[in-house]
């Protein structure tokens, strides 16, 4: 009989980013304890009241924030946003678009544009390597 598996836990870091979350907004005791797998998946299935707020409300941690407005994580920096920010304060950039926000998805939308270049370009070469070649004579 092999032994009993040991559930996996992850920092309450690891679980409030896989949720989306910032974590000092969240409850003592979620900042506090260890979060195995099978209660990620027990808070994704059926979340409680404070979760479903942190995820609509926010405040949010800077990948979502980032992800809401449209540019880079280090577009937020360069832009010198270091707190987390709420729903509300998101709404009202995107509402206001300050100069360095335009700038930030400007710069964004050339990244993506680069990015899919690259990639048409490297699909094109791989499905060129694929041809078979004709025979010389």
């Amino acid at each position: 009989m092999s032994p009993e598996k040991k559930p996996q836990n992850m920092k309450p870091l690891t679980a409030a980013n896989k949720l989306g979350i910032y974590l000092p907004a969240a409850p003592e005791e979620f900042q506090s304890t260890p979060v195995s797998r099978a209660d990620l998946d027990a808070l994704r299935a059926d979340p409680p009241q404070w979760l479903v707020e942190l995820q609509n409300n926010g405040p949010f941690p800077k990948d979502v924030i980032a992800r809401r407005l449209g540019i880079s994580i280090a577009g937020l920096a360069r832009s010198g946003v270091t707190d987390a920010l709420t729903a509300e304060q998101i709404d009202s950039l995107l509402e206001e678009k300050p100069d360095w926000l335009v700038k930030e998805r400007r710069t964004q939308d050339e990244v993506r544009a680069e990015a899919e270049r690259v990639k048409a370009k490297d699909e094109a070469r791989r499905a060129a390597s694929n041809r078979p070649q004709k025979l010389r004579k």
